[in-house]
């Protein structure tokens, strides 16, 4: 056996400690030539010196794990070993499953993604797309998130879609320039997330699991432990597919052989877990007349419609459940984790001290009146905490139950809130009773004085005549004010269509501006020339528009133009025209004169814009 080297077991403790990659059970042979490999291409002799690079050189990070984690994969890769998967396991697994239940898929060092999209080329094919996307879960996970944001983007070259069938190129991908990316309705049934298979927790219920060249790189007691987790992964009946450099000979307990061959090996069941050893290996085969009870006791905690958590005597996580992470986001990744360090451990309530009083007392206790804010929502909860000790007394652990009582707690509200409306109600009532018959006397007074003002309103009515009278003389005279300005108006629309008609002649852009600078007119030259129609600037600032015309230059021939006395002034400016083209313009500006040709005292101004 080959010795370790001091200095390289101290590289791979610094890279667990610095970016959370454990290599330590990686096979030291490949693991140093890999290494070695990336501290050649940096130029750094020792482990020490490449130690030292790399916290000189924090993206070397990068560049070293791509460099040992070497991922290899392809569409369909092994074509006999998928035919034997998609014509023996998965269209017998499709078969045997009822119609509306889930079908969920594991790859596992998925690398760039191909080996999951052919799984679910596979399962497409086989199900048809409509029904792939409603029962077709493919969870792909990897230790390399450059890799993981490769996949997520689907997209792929000319040279990785050369081996498949063209008609699965044409139904599967789209082709967006020189790439080939993968359908993005089926896309949504690929979760892709980082995973790694010595530390982290595994998915559960997977029908297939697909795990190709990944376990050759690491050492044998690594190795037990990776599949300890796929064993607890998969389901009664799960599949475990590998690559064909992996046997499995010595795991015989935990998988046996389909087809050897190929590397397809189905899951032993489990007989038998110890307390708290999630992953234990079961015993030497033990006679038992029902199997699988621990998976059963495991599914039926976890399907709990109450939110639920198991604690050790030692106030470790022992056992999680779906409504619990639904309700508090605490699930399987936090077991073995101390409750104390869990926001759950102290909010909504300090659940702590009463876990002590249960334990000690062995009785179980309710927290009620607890409140908690999910959202925009508040929950409301009543929290059991009961003991839970063996047959002879001695202290297993903590359960603490979840009871949502917030529906009930709503219709409580909701019963004092009607009889407090109820009792308003009658108090209302009795004061409205009394109103009325109030109201009844002071209705008695008001036909009397009904009858006083019937008499002045006969008055009135005589007044209003003769008034009406009056209205009409004056309604008269109006209706010839009116004719009178009809025609006013007639001619001023006269002059206003002659005066466009000039505007519009003339070979240049004008604008005319009230005091204030604000737009009164802008002829179509002025259109053509700025690209801004005579709707989107009348009334708009003159200083304001966006046009390529430099306004802070137009500005001091404006004041003068429209200061006293009032000046003409013109200037040649350089612009940009509405095309993007850069043009010389003329600006002149005129003050606005009175009829007698005197001074406007600063009325507004023309202003002409004429290409030079």
């Amino acid at each position: 056996m080959q010795e370790t080297d001091p200095n390289f077991e101290a590289l791979l403790v610094y890279l667990k400690e610095a970016r959370g990659f454990d290599f330590t059970g990686y096979k030291r042979s490949s693991l140093m030539r890999r290494v070695q490999r990336r501290m050649s291409q940096v130029d750094t002799p020792g482990y020490p010196d490449y130690l030292d690079y790399l916290q000189v050189h924090p993206d070397e990070f990068t560049a070293l794990f791509n460099t040992i984690l070497i991922n290899v994969t392809a569409f369909f890769r092994d074509p006999d070993a998928w035919d034997y998967v998609r014509d023996e396991i998965l269209e017998p697994m499709v078969a045997g499953k009822p119609d509306d239940s889930m079908i969920r898929v594991w790859s596992a060092g998925c690398a760039s993604g191909e080996e999951a999209y052919t799984l679910a080329i596979a399962l497409a094919e086989i199900l048809g797309v409509e029904q792939f996307k409603e029962r077709v879960k493919i969870y792909a996970t990897d230790v390399d998130e450059e890799q993981l944001n490769e996949a997520r983007q689907a997209s792929y070259g000319e040279r990785e879609v050369q081996d498949l069938a063209p008609e699965l190129v044409e139904k599967y991908f789209e082709q967006v320039n020189s790439r080939y990316v993968f359908r993005k309705d089926l896309r949504r049934s690929v979760i892709f997330g980082r995973n790694d298979l010595v530390q982290d927790a595994p998915i559960s219920r997977i029908d297939l699991l697909t795990c190709r060249n990944t376990l050759m790189y690491f050492n044998a007691e690594t190795q037990a432990k990776i599949l300890g987790r796929f064993h607890f992964a998969l389901a009664e009946t799960g599949v475990l597919f590998l690559g064909k450099a992996e046997m499995l000979l010595s795991h015989s307990s935990l998988f046996t052989p389909i087809d050897l061959k190929r590397r397809v090996f189905r899951r032993v069941p489990r007989l038998y877990a110890p307390p708290g050893a999630v992953f234990a290996d079961p015993p030497p085969a033990v006679a038992a007349r029902v199997t699988g009870l621990d998976e059963l006791r495991n599914e039926t905690f976890t399907a709990s419609p109450l939110a639920q958590l198991a604690l050790t005597p030692d106030g470790l996580v022992a056992l999680t459940n779906r409504q619990l992470e639904k309700l508090f986001g605490v699930s399987s990744r936090d077991i073995g984790r101390p409750f104390r360090d869990l926001d759950l451990s102290y909010r909504p309530v300090e659940l702590r001290r009463f876990i002590e009083q249960a334990q000690l007392e062995r009785r179980t206790l309710r927290v009620s009146d607890v409140e908690f804010a999910r959202g925009s929502e508040t929950v409301h909860l009543v929290v059991q905490v009961s003991p839970l000790s063996d047959a002879d007394g001695s202290l297993l652990g903590v359960n603490l139950i979840f009871h949502d009582v917030t529906a009930a707690r709503r219709l409580q509200d909701e019963l004092e809130h009607a009889n407090q409306q109820l009792e308003a109600a009658y108090e209302e009532l009795q004061s409205t009773n009394e109103e009325l018959e109030t109201t009844n006397e002071e209705l008695q007074s008001t036909v009397e004085e009904l009858e006083t003002t019937n008499e002045e309103l006969q008055s009135t009515n005589e007044e209003l005549e003769t008034m009406n009278e009056e209205l009409q003389s004056t309604n008269d005279e109006l209706q010839s004010i009116n004719d009178q300005l009809r025609i006013s108006t007639a001619r001023l629309d006269e002059a206003n269509a002659f005066l466009e008609t000039v505007l519009t002649s003339l070979q240049a852009g004008v604008a005319v501006v009230d005091a204030d600078l604000r737009i009164r007119m802008w002829n179509r030259h002025a259109e053509d020339l700025w690209g801004l129609r005579s709707s989107e600037v009348i009334g708009q600032h003159f200083l304001n528009l966006d046009i390529g015309l430099p306004i802070d230059r137009v500005r001091p021939l404006l004041r003068g133009s429209l200061g006293a006395g009032g000046a003409s002034a013109e200037t040649k400016l350089d612009a940009v025209n509405r095309r993007g083209r850069a043009i010389t313009v003329r600006v002149a500006c005129t003050p606005l004169r009175q009829r007698d040709g005197g001074p406007a005292d600063g009325n507004g101004a023309i202003i002409v814009m004429e290409t030079a």
